[in-house]
């Protein structure tokens, strides 16, 4: 079997809450999609998607996406695509970085690998626990009173973990938080995400400002690794990694520094599912837990998130995020009825092959590169 055409498709997804809102002022109303068909000789197709949240969030942007796509495609035509280790080495040797281009033509590569073989993606990266797992809500920046709001209405949902942003005033920050707790479920589990916006003296305000009984999480505070590094030294809050794990010799050295006490797996940030299959193995390794996400994303994205998540054993698993709740898009359906479908705020990934998905071409479109 060989890759005989790759198709590349852009798809803008506009925001379904109107304006997401980050720390440091960053505001999107729209993501750029971008979404690879690869064609195999022997008619097999598979399907991948990597989508940045805007420019401004990490190293990596749409345009950039398929430029990257387009400086790999030549090396990878002709190869074979259940070898998914050897077309990740081809890619990596013509663009070094640029996980985020390398992403979708990773999960395409796993999408037609589980065709071929009629077995779901997820038995192929180790195989599936059969234990449902918990989705967790994305609340953005706000009036106290508004995010409070916001978990509300997802718990409602059956959501049971959620994601509070932050990256303001201090105080601000902290009656955020504490508007978001107020009404704590039994079971329910509060990540506090700054995505990089406070420095550790904001940080140690924020913190001081929170009574010892608040059960939260903190993640991605501050920007750099020697920030980090620098807050961990001086509070027992627990800390998952996010931006800046982004990389194996990332996630190794943050094992090392004894950095975190988990990782927020990001597919595509990561560099799609073959890296990440990896990393998911060294955090397991060394006791961290894990989130299994991606920056925002459609349904494509989201098969790909499941599949992972589905491999991860619940005692390590703390979540994993439904991006299909982010977008008000549809780009693809499950192949067989309720394959995705959330059953109070629980989610398993399916048994049919591949991602089990089946995209909207009439929504894809035109590509906008094509390679054979």
């Amino acid at each position: 079997m060989k890759i005989s055409q790759i198709d590349v498709y852009q798809v803008d997804l506009p925001y379904a809450g109107g304006t997401y809102r980050l720390s440091g002022g960053r505001e999107y109303q729209s993501f750029d999609a971008t979404i690879v068909k690869l064609t195999s000789d022997n008619g097999l197709t598979g399907f991948g998607e990597s989508t940045p949240f805007g420019a401004t969030y990490v190293a990596a942007h749409a345009l950039g996406v398929r430029a990257g796509i387009a400086e790999m495609a030549p090396t990878i035509l002709g190869l074979d695509p259940r070898r998914v280790d050897r077309v990740y080495d081809a890619m990596d040797s013509a663009l070094v970085g640029h996980g985020h281009a390398k992403a979708a033509i990773d999960i395409a590569c796993w999408d037609i690998f589980g065709k071929a073989v009629g077995m779901p993606v997820c038995d192929l990266l180790g195989g599936r626990t059969n234990q449902p797992m918990g989705v967790i809500s994305s609340i953005y920046t706000g009036t106290p009173e508004a995010m409070r709001a916001r978990v509300q209405a997802h718990r409602l949902q059956g959501y049971r973990g959620h994601s509070m942003k932050i990256g303001e005033d201090p105080q601000l920050d902290a009656d955020r938080v504490m508007a978001c707790l107020a009404d704590r479920q039994l079971g329910e589990y509060f990540i506090v995400d700054a995505n990089g916006g406070l420095s550790v003296e904001t940080a140690l305000r924020f913190l001081r400002l929170l009574p010892s009984h608040a059960d939260i999480v903190l993640e991605a505070p501050c920007a750099t690794w020697r920030e980090h590094m620098s807050l961990r030294k001086r509070t027992s809050i627990p800390m998952v990694w996010d931006e800046l794990a982004t990389s194996d010799a990332a996630i190794a050295q943050l094992i090392s520094d004894d950095g975190a006490e988990g990782v927020g797996l990001k597919i595509s940030k990561n560099g799609g599912l073959t890296p990440c299959r990896r990393q998911r193995d060294m955090c397991i390794a060394a006791g961290y837990s894990l989130s299994v996400q991606d920056t925002v994303g459609s349904d494509i994205a989201f098969a790909a998130i499941a599949h992972l998540g589905q491999t991860v054993p619940a005692n390590w698993l703390r979540c994993i995020l439904d991006t299909r709740d982010m977008v008000s898009i549809t780009t693809a359906d499950a192949t067989h009825k309720g394959g995705f479908d959330r059953r109070d705020g629980w989610v398993t990934a399916p048994s049919s092959p591949g991602l089990g998905i089946e995209p909207r071409m009439h929504v894809l479109g035109e590509p906008v590169m094509s390679f054979s």
